[in-house]
């Protein structure tokens, strides 16, 4: 007889991507619990910038509105050289366009992106149990048998660790995490107060190795200060304010949060064993440069949750293979990525404060991967496997398409006529996320089914010039293009992802 399940999803780890996943979980209907060792919510701003990638994936959530009114932009460098400061653009600002609404990143402090997510959970009805520690886990061919620090033991469908670095998931599942920890090369990140510091400025002094980033909507910096090999810091505040004033003259004061910070560049063997998953650091750790840790975590949720959804509803195993097929390879260039300039930096080299396009993560893609065949039908711009950019069109209470995507369901958009006829006639189960269908025409009205491409600005970001349906998967990546034989190719296309 096959246990009954206490729970769909068990996840140990509050932070940002344990917290995204549970959320995501959650508005699909299924059962979670999310458990974490520590006392309390992180109370740091460690990581503090939140990629336009990220920000979309905080929309469809329905919290970006709280994110951008407790962020702020990233403000220009100030380089301190002797009596002189230097401005420094570290990164473009650019502006809005059609298909990228959020092309900055936002400067928003740990604590505060763990607020809201942990806002948004409450409000689904769940509320993270802290002080909770997963002490080991059982796992066979139906489920997983976890046992927590408090005794109890929990029956769950699937695990995901999502407790960092020092994962207790990763270690039980014996999985290897492979890559290097320099002991001898440490930072201290402060939370604090700075007298006579302007507040427009990310202050940094290549000489003293040292930085002071204003935060925002408050009176603190984060500071960094790179310590020189064999240094062994002194966290007193009153120590810390010695060695801030000696390094810059300035005065330190009302410390919050510090931490002796180690640069780690590892990554997991494998992202699934069985019924257990990992999940953001506990699957990659990177350095903190180039703001990627966090924002490559959230969206491993991302990737994760609608396919644990899909396949407790009836979807075939293979789909969860996918996640780690799709998410592994990223985690592997975002940590090249992420060492190359943390190398920059370290040599005082003007790279290591340049930050580009590859930053932004928006042109990350599944290309190639088990659900994007690098032979499957495509656009003129899009392949299956890219991120479904944003478009003006017309629907009921909105003008852009995001507004349309989001939410747990996927969508099938219908260009030309015949596409159109073919729409009602697709096939889709019952069971798992729903589909939602759109015709797109020109011209103008609203109707609940359809989408008004008025301008022609969403057919041509999604490179249409005939009759074609477009698959757009729960996490925001094109699922397929069908452009011929609509109902037997389409069934073709989502027959990965939905129930049999």
């Amino acid at each position: 007889m096959t246990p009954t399940h206490d729970t769909d999803v068990l996840v140990a780890g509050a932070g940002p991507t344990g917290s995204a996943l549970a959320a995501d979980l959650l508005r699909r209907g299924l059962r979670v619990r999310v458990v974490d060792k520590a006392p309390h919510a992180f109370e740091g701003s460690r990581a503090k910038g939140i990629q336009p990638r990220t920000q979309e994936v905080l929309e469809d959530l329905g919290v970006l509105r709280e994110a951008h009114a407790e962020g702020g932009p990233y403000p220009l460098a100030g380089i301190h050289l002797g009596p002189v400061t230097a401005p420094w653009k570290m990164q473009q600002r650019r502006t809005a366009t059609p298909d990228v609404p959020y092309p900055n990143i936002l400067l928003l402090p740990q604590h505060r992106t763990d607020a809201i997510l942990h806002r948004l959970l409450e409000r689904l009805g769940l509320r993270v149990e802290y002080g909770v520690a997963l002490d080991g886990f059982e796992q066979d061919a139906d489920g997983v048998t976890a046992t927590l620090s408090t005794g109890e033991r929990v029956r769950g469908k699937y695990l995901v660790g999502a407790d960092g670095g020092a994962s207790a998931v990763r270690t039980a599942a014996g999985l290897g995490f492979v890559g290097e920890t320099d002991d001898s090369d440490k930072t201290l990140i402060i939370d604090c107060t700075i007298d006579g510091l302007s507040r427009d400025r990310w202050h940094m002094w290549p000489r003293a190795s040292a930085g002071a980033c204003p935060l925002p909507h408050s009176d603190q910096f984060q500071v960094m200060i790179r310590l020189k090999r064999g240094d062994t810091p002194d966290l007193d505040h009153a120590a810390l304010a010695d060695r801030f004033r000696a390094l810059t003259g300035l005065k330190l004061r009302d410390v919050t949060w510090v931490s002796a910070f180690r640069p780690n560049v590892r990554l997991v063997e494998r992202y699934r064993k069985g019924r257990v998953f990992l999940a953001g650091d506990a699957a990659h750790v990177h350095t903190p440069a180039g703001a990627q840790g966090l924002n490559t975590g959230v969206q491993d949720a991302y990737n994760l949750g609608w396919k644990l959804g899909q396949t407790i509803a009836g979807a075939p195993d293979g789909l969860l293979d996918s996640y780690e097929a799709e998410r592994l390879p990223i985690a592997a260039g975002v940590l090249g990525r992420s060492s190359e300039l943390y190398r920059n930096l370290s040599s005082h080299r003007v790279a290591g404060l340049k930050r580009g396009d590859e930053e932004r993560q928006l042109s990350l893609t599944y290309r190639g991967g088990p659900l994007a065949p690098a032979d499957a039908p495509a656009t003129r711009t899009l392949h299956a496997g890219d991120r479904a950019p944003d478009a003006p069109c017309t629907a009921p209470g909105t003008s852009r398409l995001f507004d349309v995507l989001q939410g747990p369901h996927f969508t099938v958009l219908a260009f030309g006529p015949r596409a159109t006829t073919a729409l009602p006639d697709l096939p889709w189960p019952t069971g798992g996320a729903e589909l939602r269908r759109f015709a797109v025409r020109g011209g103008r009205g609203i109707d609940s089914d359809h989408l008004t491409d008025h301008t022609g600005r969403l057919a041509d970001i999604y490179g249409i010039d005939g009759d074609a349906l477009i698959l757009v998967r729960p996490d925001g990546y094109i699922g397929g293009v069908v452009s011929t034989d609509w109902a037997a190719s389409f069934a073709t296309a989502a027959k990965a992802f939905t129930p049999r």
